[in-house]
């Protein structure tokens, strides 16, 4: 029997994020680093859908690996948390662990698809013209 494997993405300002899971020990890996090397918040705030989803399902055994590239030091971590948590759900089909992560946080299933507004032709800036004053 071949071992079932789901891969998900996740974005993030011009970060992305792809996370594979598939059943093993609870082992989370970003860029091949474990988590608990991160620093405080961001293992915080990778932390939060693994919590939540060994919460709701009773367990967390589950290897995910999630390789992010683009974009700054918090984007990523945003990336690849939006990608846990999808790739948990998406893995598990469980409407009452997607139920609890909505409730807790909306962002950790759908993307922030906000980008940066391009500039303006003959302008230097996205939004409002330069002033023209006649003295």
């Amino acid at each position: 029997m071949r071992e079932s494997t789901l891969i998900v993405s996740g974005k993030r300002k011009t970060a992305i994020a792809k996370a594979s899971i598939k059943a093993g020990s609870g082992k989370i890996t970003i860029n091949k680093i474990p988590y608990e090397n991160l620093n405080t918040f961001q293992r915080l705030l990778i932390k939060e859908p693994v919590e939540i989803a060994s919460k709701t399902l009773g367990n967390f055994n589950f290897d995910i690996t999630v390789s992010v590239t683009g974009g700054g030091n918090e984007g990523q971590i945003e990336a690849a948390r939006l990608a846990i948590a999808k790739a948990v759900v998406g893995f598990t089909k469980s409407a009452e662990l997607k139920k609890a992560i909505v409730e807790y946080d909306r962002n950790m299933l759908v993307a922030d698809i906000r980008r940066k507004e391009p500039y303006k032709p003959g302008d230097s800036k996205a939004r409002s013209k330069r002033q023209k004053s006649y003295r």
